[in-house]
C-alpha cells in the first residue's frame, strides 16, 4: 500500500480553493491502495492535519508517536504557488519524491501566462495578441492600449480569475491594472476575444494521452471570473454543444499541447472558440478538485469514477 502525502493550503489567493481540492482527494483515494496524511502549508510550515505535527523538511517526514513515517508519492493540490509556478516540484524532486504534476520547467513555464504564450509561438497555436506590462508608468499604460479595446487584464502568475477585469475603454484602463497589481508584480493586458469558452482536460495513463469529453462554459456574467467558477454563477455544459469533428479538433490540440509543454498527471487547457477555431486562454497543471470544478465533471462524463482519475495520476507519475 502506497503513503501519500496530500499536500494542500498555501499562501496564494486560491488556498481555500486548494483546501477544498484536498478534500475531494480525501473522499476518493482508494483505501485499498493507498493511505494518506494530509499536508497543509501554514504560514508556521507545512502541518500535518489531524496532529498538528510539522513536517521535517530535511526529507519530508512526520514524527509521531514515536514513528517515523516517510511518504511514497505527493500529490499536489495547492493552487498557484508554490505548487503550479514550479518550487515545490524542484524540491520533491531534489528528494526523489515522485509527485503528480508537471516537471519544475514545465510548471513553471506554464504558469507565468506571457512566457508561455512566447513559447508556443514556435508551434502556431493560437492566441490572443496580448503584451506584459510591470507597472503603471506611462510607457507600459501607452504598451497596454496598443492591444485596442475591448481587453482583458490580468495577473500574469495567477489562476482562478483573481483580479480580472474586462476593460472596454482606456478610461478604465489603469483601475483595472491597479486591481490586478494587488495579486501579481506582473500583469497581461489581452485582447478581447469574442466567441464561446471550451475547458478540455487531458490525463495520460502509461503510453495513452485521454481526452476528456469537452466542457462549454456559458457564465451568467461577461467572463468565466472566480464566481463563476466556484460559486455556481456559470453554466457549465459536459459534453460541449460542439459536432464530433470539431469536439475532436479541440481534443487533438489539447493532446499536442500536453506533450510540447512536457506535461504529467491530469491538465486541463482552457480555451475560446471564435469562427471555428479555437484559441488557448491558458495551460492549468493543477486544475480546481473540488465537487463543482470541471476535470471531475469531465472525468465521469468519459466513464471514470473520481477514485480511477486519481489513480491513473498516481500510478503514471509514479511510472508504473
Amino acid at each position: 500500500m502506497l503513503n501519500i502525502a496530500i499536500v494542500t493550503g498555501g499562501p496564494s489567493a486560491e488556498r481555500g480553493i486548494s483546501l477544498k481540492s484536498a478534500g475531494l482527494i480525501e473522499k476518493y483515494l482508494d483505501p485499498d491502495k493507498y493511505s494518506y496524511r494530509t499536508i497543509i502549508l501554514e504560514d508556521a510550515g507545512w502541518i500535518e492535519k489531524t496532529s498538528g505535527q510539522a513536517v521535517d523538511m530535511n526529507d519530508f517526514s512526520l514524527s509521531i508517536g514515536g514513528n517515523k513515517t516517510r511518504f511514497d508519492f505527493a500529490f499536489f493540490i495547492i493552487h498557484g504557488t508554490p505548487a503550479e509556478d514550479g518550487k515545490l516540484q524542484g524540491y520533491f524532486e531534489f528528494l526523489g519524491i515522485p509527485h503528480s504534476t508537471c516537471h519544475t520547467l514545465s510548471a513553471a513555464l506554464t504558469f507565468n501566462k506571457q512566457k508561455c504564450k512566447d513559447f508556443l509561438k514556435a508551434y502556431d497555436i493560437p492566441m490572443a495578441p496580448s503584451v506584459l506590462i510591470r507597472s503603471t508608468s506611462q510607457s507600459d499604460l501607452d504598451l497596454a492600449r496598443s492591444v485596442g479595446f475591448p481587453v482583458f487584464v490580468k495577473p500574469n502568475n495567477n489562476g482562478s480569475s483573481y483580479g480580472i477585469s474586462k476593460v472596454s475603454e482606456p478610461a478604465e484602463l489603469e483601475a483595472a491594472l491597479d486591481k490586478a497589481f494587488r495579486y501579481d508584480h506582473e500583469v497581461i493586458v489581452e485582447a478581447f476575444l469574442d466567441g464561446t469558452e471550451y475547458s478540455s482536460g487531458v490525463v495520460k495513463e502509461g503510453d495513452q494521452l485521454h481526452a476528456f469529453p469537452i466542457t462549454e462554459i456559458i457564465p451568467e456574467g461577461e467572463f468565466f471570473d472566480y464566481e463563476a467558477k466556484y460559486e455556481g454563477a456559470s453554466q457549465e455544459i459536459t459534453p460541449a454543444n460542439l459536432s464530433e469533428e470539431e469536439a475532436e479538433k479541440c481534443k487533438v490540440l489539447s493532446k499536442r499541447l500536453y506533450q510540447i509543454l512536457d506535461c504529467r498527471g491530469m491538465v486541463r487547457f482552457d480555451y475560446i472558440r471564435v469562427d471555428a477555431r479555437f484559441y488557448l486562454l491558458e495551460a492549468n497543471t493543477i486544475p480546481g478538485l473540488s465537487e463543482a470544478s470541471i476535470i471531475p465533471q469531465q472525468a465521469i462524463a468519459y466513464g471514470w469514477s473520481i477514485s480511477k482519475l486519481l489513480d491513473v495520476v498516481i500510478q503514471d507519475c509514479m511510472g508504473t
